[in-house]
């Protein structure tokens, strides 16, 4: 296993913004004009119970632009304004509230630190909030996202007329436009600078997939095996970008599963779903080996059979393609070889029209990934499949599902499969994000054999 030092690890990352985020608030200023404004916000910090917060996380689209990730924060463009056209409300530097709970960066360092043009307390925001609208014929927020600043924002939106004409402010927006549109647009095109940290997130996923199977053996405990993929995030100073997913055995065949509570068992095969976020960008990858270092005959069969599907949608995931184009091409070879190990009747096409497949394979084969692990953008247009672009970045994870209790033959019950890749669209081939993870059934079994050496 490796250890903290390895110098192949990333290093911690601390403060977020880099000239990326400037670049987006141009374009962004520019999309908008000088008679629009957009405001978002941080997300709240959230209770787990009593006085104890979960970790924070802040919000994509507001990380997206501003880089900032402390909670209570609003950020606010408005092209032209006096004191420029990025305005930064947030928490001040409070020595005593540091002392407890850490660190701000106050108004001082969201200019200095953040980019922002100007800088004030998030209590000052209801005050200065007319003559930010003032003049302003579009208002920009997110319709589909942050609820609690969306419905604080309206509250305060039906007081404005009467507080802009006391103050002698000039006219108001009278048109809303969703930011959310816009942004997740863009998030869908991964620049260069968000597929790097992408590929960070997959390097480091990709180790914790490779300690997991060295240390994986029948008796070891579900949560045991999550705490190894755990250990080789916090040693990359990341975390994990959704809770882990253990399954071994029948548990493989709930999807979500998050209990990792069972023993694994000798003869069983294991799934693990897990990913590592890095700088706010997730890692996602699926595999499912033998408990014991040996796949059986009838575990082999289908397993062979999620491999072929896994590596048809990876070859499917081309610029120019349909975005279902990676699911259509799995699910065929998914459906074929039920077909010939018995698991489903009739012809390939029949199976897949009649839908009869969705016993053993019940969800789709891709979703975007990015900052969010089911990360944002439209994957139909005007009602019709979207083309795959370059900079578009999907997962790949065909599966089987034959519960304990499923009417398949015996041999096959109790296992749950799914192999998992991150790819991205190029010009040309696809690029594997997480390759360094074997998936092939004798480079799995040689890799466990390590950790048994």
């Amino acid at each position: 296993m490796d250890t903290p030092t390895d110098n192949a690890r990333a290093p911690l990352a601390q403060r977020d913004h880099q000239p990326e985020h400037a670049a987006r608030r141009r374009a962004l200023a520019a999309e908008i004009g000088s008679d629009g404004i957009a405001l978002l916000a941080a997300s709240p910090a959230r209770l787990r119970n009593n006085d104890v917060e979960y970790p924070y996380r802040a919000d994509s689209d507001f990380r997206y632009l501003t880089g900032f990730t402390e909670p209570q924060a609003i950020a606010v463009l408005a092209p032209g304004h006096t004191e420029g056209d990025y305005i930064l409300f947030c928490r001040e530097r409070d020595p005593a509230q540091e002392t407890w709970i850490g660190r701000r960066a106050g108004t001082e360092g969201a200019r200095e630190q953040f980019g922002a043009d100007a800088a004030y307390p998030i209590d000052e925001f209801d005050t200065r909030l007319p003559g930010l609208l003032a003049g302003r014929e579009r208002l920009y927020v997110p319709l589909r996202a942050q609820p609690e600043f969306r419905r604080q924002l309206f509250t305060r939106l039906e007081q404005l007329p009467r507080q802009s004409r006391q103050h002698g402010g000039g006219q108001l927006p009278d048109t809303l436009v969703a930011l959310d549109d816009l942004l997740h647009e863009w998030r869908l095109r991964k620049d260069p600078q968000e597929l790097a940290l992408m590929r960070v997130a997959a390097a480091t996923s990709a180790r914790a997939h490779c300690a997991a199977m060295r240390a994986a053996r029948p008796g070891l405990m579900e949560y045991q095996l999550a705490a190894v993929l755990q250990y080789e995030f916090e040693c990359d100073g990341m975390t994990w970008a959704y809770p882990t997913i253990v399954g071994g055995g029948d548990n493989a065949c709930t999807l979500h599963y998050i209990e990792n509570e069972a023993p694994l068992a000798d003869g069983d095969l294991v799934l693990i779903d897990a990913g590592a976020e890095y700088r706010g960008y997730a890692g996602d990858i699926t595999r499912t080996f033998p408990v014991n270092g040996r796949f059986s005959a009838p575990q082999q069969a289908l397993y062979d059979i999620v491999l072929a599907a896994n590596r048809a949608g990876i070859e499917a995931a081309v610029a120019g393609a349909a975005a279902n184009a990676p699911h259509q091409a799995a699910l065929r070879v998914l459906v074929t070889g039920l077909i010939e190990l018995g698991l489903l009747e009739g012809s390939v096409d029949a199976a897949i029209e009649q839908e009869s497949y969705r016993a053993y394979y019940m969800h789709g084969t891709s979703h975007w990934l990015g900052m969010d692990v089911h990360d944002v953008g439209d994957y139909m247009i005007d009602g019709e499949w979207r083309p795959l672009e370059p900079g578009m970045t999907l997962t790949i994870e065909p599966g089987l599902y034959i519960a304990r209790d499923s009417a398949a033959p015996a041999q096959y019950r109790g296992i749950g499969i799914r192999v998992e890749d991150d790819v991205c669209i190029t010009e040309g081939a696809p690029e594997v994000l997480t390759a360094a993870v074997p998936k092939d059934p004798g480079a799995i079994e040689a890799l466990m054999r390590e950790g048994r050496a």
